[in-house]
Formats: structure tokens, C-alpha cells, sequence
């Protein structure tokens, strides 16, 4: 069903906030502690719909994953002990729970079939299935395997040298799951560095794998161990508070204990390009990946260029948003990735936009902002979480009330955005 909801602004944001856990981590530590042997204890693992959508996918192969208010329970047993699941695996809106399942279960002694909602069985699928068909893989699916539901028939998997056409943290990271099954070596080779979460956490904790350059990286057989670890704050869902701090005047703001891996804050320097006032301090590593504080002060903007690479991508809808407040023209290149998102974010970023009064053109790559004077607006999520999102934080900057329609998608990443803002908001 959808939900609508009326934001109010414009409001200042004041205080300090811890977000929910980070989610590309969340998705790992839950893969990861069942491939290992012994209990895994999580806390703040991220509360949205893609990351249960993993729990579940691995409790349908047989692992025992117990939640009990902030803390889950994965109590791994091995690779070998997933079996075969009686029903189709359903990945709901989640990609990264599609892609990683099936490097996971490609080179388990059975059949799986993995499936999600209308708008992921609309995503690109061919950019994992080649690659894990060159390890010996057999994978079928619509389109040729281009697109979900697929199949797998899993089995014995073979150590190659894969050249990846695009850089993909969600490839990389189910290819890595392939080969620490595989017999032999495997190296991926990547036409740039993508995001590096599972490098980090595997190396930590012990798994055999070793970054040979900054695009190479190479897997041999074998498992992690069991850990414990407290997930820090999801960059990606601090980008839209961080703006909405940006644009608001009278804003004051500290996210504590959040993510601050190199390769998913970049954000915060398209933002400084901008003249946005921020602040970042590291004060703690876990599992190989740096943790701290970042605070914001409401600041003018400007146009800039942004050029954008998978480490910035899913934070575009956020900094469109900031362009539709800065004085001139902001222009997003490199980003055809967008268009096979949860919705084609080039137009519906536009469509957003043109609805609170700003001007916006699409491009092949990309689209252009023209900053203005936004105003208060019917928006319309398109069912995508981050396009919710990014109407919630535009619509608090903004004088009056401004209605999001489908707002029930932010449940995918961030269902207590909306609770967030009103506990940090004072009135104007």
C-alpha cells in the first residue's frame, strides 16, 4: 500500500544523532558470520527492508539468524551446512541481496532460485552471472540471465582471472564468495576501485584474501572467523540529513559514530566544493574500517561539477537536492548508473526538482540543476527509497507543507528518517 506524508519546514535541525547502522556492511556481516564457524553477534545491523531481506534469504539456506531488539544472533556453521531452499529465495527490492546470494550459492551442491520484487527483476543481472559462469557456474534467467528470477544450479567453482567491464562493490563482493569456494586461485581485476567494505572486513578477519593493486584483488579457499561488531552509521543515510542541515538556515548538526571509509564519504567534499560547512573527525576502526563524527552548520552554496563514480552514486538524489538551494548551475556527468537504480533516478531527481520550482534537465549521462528558490510541493517517491528521502529533506527546507506520496518506500534503507528529522527539527 502507499503512504503519504506531510513534511512542514522550513525547520533547523539542532543536536547530535546516532543513524542506523550502515547497510552494505550489515549485508556483509550477516553473509559473512554464516560462512563462518562459531556465533556472530551484531549491533545496530540496519533496520530497513534490503538488509532483512538478506537475513531472510539466509535463513531460507538453513542459518540460524535470531534478532533480538538491537542485537542479532548468526550462528554460522560453515559454508557447507546451507542447503537447498524448498521455495524460491525472495530478494524484495534488495540487489545487493540478489547479487551476493549468488555468488554464495553458486558453488553449493544445489538448486536455487533467486527472485525479488517488479522493480529488481528489472535490473542488470549479466554484469554477475558472466563472471560466475566462467568459474563453472550454471546459471539461467530471463533475458539470457540478464535479469532476475535466476536459477542456480550450484556446484564446483574454479579459480579464474575475471576482468570486470564496470566497477561493482556487489559484483566484487559475490565473486569474492564464489572463489573462497573455488578450487584454485581467483583475481578480480576491475577498471577502478569500487567500494571496499569486503576486502576490509574479510582481511580482518582472517580470510584469504589480499589486495594485489588498487583494482586487483585475489581470493583463495577458505573462511572467515566469527566476530562481534557494533555497525556504524550509514553514510549513505547521512547524506540526506547532512544536506537537509545544509540548506535549512539556523542548522546545527553532529551524526555521531559514523562510517567514514574513503570510498563512501566523497560526498562530503562535493558538498565543501559547494561552500557547505562540515566538519569530520575519525575517532575509532572497526573491522578495518575508520568510524567518527561528522558535523554541519547551515552555509550558502554554489554550483559545482560532479562526476559521478560508484562511490558516490547512491548519494546523487541528496545532492541534487543541494543543488536546487546553491546559486548557479550544478551538473552531474558520469552517471548513466542511475538509470538502473530502484527507478531511473535521471528522471525521477528531475521530476522531483521541476515539482518544488527548480529548473532540471535530464541527460544521457547525468542531469543539470539550476538553483533556485524551491518551494513547497506534491512529490512523489516513484517507489524509490532514496527518492523519498530526498523529498523529505528538500521538503523541510522549504516554507509550508509539502506532501511525498509512496512514502512508504524509505522503509527499504531508512524507515525512521521522518522520526529523525522531528527529533531534531525546532520550529523557524
Amino acid at each position: 500500500m502507499t503512504s503519504s506524508v506531510t513534511v512542514s519546514g522550513p525547520r533547523p535541525l539542532r543536536g547530535r544523532l546516532r543513524l542506523p547502522g550502515e547497510k552494505g556492511m550489515s549485508h556483509r556481516a550477516l553473509i559473512f558470520g554464516a560462512l563462518a564457524r562459531g556465533e556472530t553477534r551484531l549491533t545496530s545491523l540496519a533496520p530497513g527492508d534490503d538488509v532483512a531481506s538478506t537475513a531472510g534469504a539466509l535463513a531460507a539456506l538453513g542459518v540460524d539468524v535470531q534478532r533480538d531488539q538491537d542485537t542479532t544472533v548468526v550462528a554460522g556453521r560453515g559454508v557447507d551446512a546451507l542447503h537447498e531452499s524448498g521455495s524460491d529465495i525472495d530478494c524484495g527490492n534488495s540487489g545487493t541481496t540478489l547479487r551476493m546470494l549468488a555468488g554464495l550459492v553458486a558453488g553449493r551442491p544445489f538448486k536455487t532460485v533467486l527472485t525479488g520484487d517488479e522493480s529488481l527483476r528489472t535490473r542488470p543481472m549479466a554484469r554477475v552471472v558472466e563472471p560466475l559462469r566462467a568459474m563453472g557456474a550454471v546459471i539461467e534467467g530471463d533475458d539470457g540471465g540478464r535479469r532476475a528470477p535466476l536459477t542456480i544450479q550450484g556446484g564446483e567453482l574454479t579459480g579464474r582471472r575475471l576482468t570486470l567491464a564496470q566497477p561493482s562493490g556487489q559484483v566484487k563482493t559475490a565473486l569474492v564468495l564464489a572463489g573462497l569456494q573455488a578450487h584454485g586461485t581467483t583475481e578480480i581485476v576491475e577498471p577502478a576501485p569500487s567500494r571496499d567494505h569486503t576486502e576490509r572486513m574479510l582481511t580482518a578477519l582472517g580470510a584469504p584474501l589480499e589486495r594485489v593493486d588498487r583494482q586487483t584483488l585475489r581470493v583463495e579457499h577458505g573462511a572467515p572467523r566469527p566476530f562481534d561488531l557494533e555497525l556504524p552509521g550509514d553514510p549513505s543515510s547521512a547524506v540526506f540529513l547532512v544536506v537537509a542541515a545544509t540548506i535549512t538556515p539556523g542548522s546545527d548538526l553532529v551524526l555521531d559514530d559514523v562510517l567514514l571509509n574513503p570510498g563512501r564519504i566523497e560526498f562530503l567534499e562535493a558538498l565543501q566544493r559547494m561552500g557547505a560547512d562540515i566538519d569530520v573527525e575519525q575517532h575509532d576502526e572497526r573491522l578495518g574500517e575508520p568510524v567518527g563524527t561528522i558535523s554541519v552548520r547551515a552555509a550558502p552554496l554554489h554550483g559545482t561539477v560532479i562526476h559521478a563514480h560508484e562511490s558516490i552514486i547512491d548519494e546523487i538524489p541528496a545532492l541534487a537536492v543541494a543543488g536546487a538551494f546553491a546559486d548557479g548551475v550544478t551538473e552531474f556527468r558520469d552517471a548513466a548508473e542511475l538509470r538502473v537504480k530502484e527507478s531511473d533516478r535521471v528522471l525521477t531527481v528531475v521530476d522531483l526538482l521541476v515539482a518544488l520550482g527548480v529548473g532540471a534537465e535530464p541527460r544521457d549521462d547525468g542531469l543539470v540543476v539550476r538553483g533556485g528558490r524551491p518551494g513547497r510541493a506534491s512529490l512523489h517517491s516513484h517507489g524509490d527509497h532514496r527518492i523519498a528521502l530526498a523529498a523529505a529533506t528538500a521538503a523541510n527546507a522549504v516554507p509550508g507543507d509539502s506532501t511525498i506520496e509512496g512514502w512508504d518506500a524509505a522503509a527499504v534503507s531508512y524507515p525512521g528518517f521522518l522520526d529523525d528529522l522531528d527529533r531534531l527539527a525546532e520550529p523557524a
